[in-house]
């Protein structure tokens, strides 16, 4: 990935006296790099920063490490087919106008978890974001193609948990704040991400007619496609008379970043970055992503119930700590019928993301290859089920769960 031609020495020192409140900021070294690699990261342009500098009334030689993330200013193709989603401005309202809030309301019942990373600066000209690199601190992401264990997803769930539930309070308390993030993958504004969605599904169903054994399931997939789209936007409707939640939109492996103990070599910590998708709606959508993107097998395979109950333990707790009242608070079992309401985002994040997110290829990996239908991009798309084993044998396993919900079916 590119580095942005703005990103500078004499920019970042701009940005550091803001922060300080110091004019007398002057950089002593610069030291600048992509964050990412072809095919690890879809949702804009990430790049890293060291810097040293003096300010006049200090002593001592200050170090940052910073990270960077900021719109695809230079692809014309992607600034298009992102724009009806307003991802930057969204992801930039959350850090400066909700997340901080989230926080206090964590501290009004005394609980001292950090959710969040916070941004240093937020540029609404550039669309960029800055933060503390969060690597410096002892936090790193863990490995996308290995996949998370029970231990690591249940650090995620508690805070997860307790971001839905603080955002559930802070709607009720500033009467309907969070209700005007309703641009989430499907929302009533644009299908534009259909090109992307519906063409991966078609090249699984591609991929199952070359399968034996396999042509049921590829003729239910063609059949779904003119449904596709308006299945999802039903899906992603806020229902009434339940608890909705600004849901975080996006929580998969390289979403959130973990500390580990330095001698057990167990996580310890997560912290939730990126919230470009966050949108107000069920927070069952949230885990049935995370679990059909992120979990090892065969902990996504038999353990979702046990998973479910654990995350609706700490999100009611929070809720009941903070006194909502706007819906009932959910008992398991209603939880449990509502996540079965939504399940259809499950078939969505396992059949058509987990492929991109455990992608090992990176020939033209990049957003252009995800949402056009050139033969490049479709290309790409075919490879996502033809070449990668790991989805292959997540099939054999997804496809009749999926049709014994009636989730394959057109009139669900």
């Amino acid at each position: 990935m590119s580095i942005p031609n703005w990103l500078t020495q004499d920019y970042i020192e701009e940005v550091l006296k803001l922060y300080h409140h110091d004019v007398t900021v002057r950089i002593t070294n610069f030291d600048i790099k992509a964050a990412f690699g072809k095919g690890e990261n879809y949702g804009g342009v990430m790049t890293r920063i060291k810097v040293s500098y003096d300010r006049l009334n200090s002593t001592m030689k200050e170090e940052k490490n910073l990270l960077v993330k900021n719109s695809y200013e230079d692809d014309e193709f992607a600034k298009e087919k992102m724009k009806p989603y307003d991802i930057f401005n969204r992801e930039m309202s959350i850090y400066d106008q909700v997340l901080p809030k989230l926080n206090q309301l964590m501290a009004e019942i005394g609980d001292k978890d950090q959710l969040f990373a916070n941004a240093l600066y937020t540029d609404y000209k550039r669309q960029a974001l800055i933060f503390e690199d969060l690597s410096q601190q002892g936090f790193v992401m863990a490995n996308r193609i290995e996949r998370l264990d029970v231990e690591h997803v249940q650090l995620i769930l508690r805070k997860l948990a307790k971001m839905h539930a603080t955002s559930a309070v802070l709607n009720e308390r500033e009467k309907g704040c969070l209700e005007k993030y309703d641009r989430g993958f499907f929302n009533k504004y644009t299908d534009t991400y259909k090109t992307f969605f519906v063409n991966n599904f078609l090249s699984c169903a591609r991929y199952l007619q070359r399968q034996p054994n396999s042509k049921y399931y590829a003729d239910k997939i063609f059949a779904m496609e003119p449904y596709y789209m308006d299945i999802g936007l039903r899906c992603f409707t806020p229902t009434k008379g339940h608890v909705n939640v600004l849901a975080h939109g996006d929580v998969w492996t390289n979403n959130v970043m973990f500390k580990y103990d330095p001698e057990t070599k167990k996580p310890i910590d997560v912290i939730l970055i990126d919230f470009q998708y966050s949108f107000w709606g069920s927070p069952a959508l949230d885990l049935h992503h995370f679990f059909n993107t992120s979990l090892k097998e065969p902990l996504r395979r038999n353990h979702q119930d046990a998973l479910f109950q654990y995350y609706h333990h700490w999100f009611t707790e929070t809720l009941g700590k903070l006194k909502y009242s706007s819906s009932p608070i959910p008992s398991l079992k209603t939880f449990h019928q509502h996540v079965e309401q939504k399940r259809f985002f499950a078939l969505h994040s396992g059949v058509v993301i987990q492929p991109v997110m455990l992608n090992q290829d990176p020939t033209d990996a990049d957003y252009q290859a995800l949402m056009d239908v050139d033969e490049k991009a479709m290309n790409f798309k075919a490879r996502l089920y033809n070449n990668n084993p790991i989805i292959q044998e997540n099939l054999k396993f997804l496809l009749p769960y999926f049709d014994h919900k009636g989730l394959l079916e057109v009139d669900q």
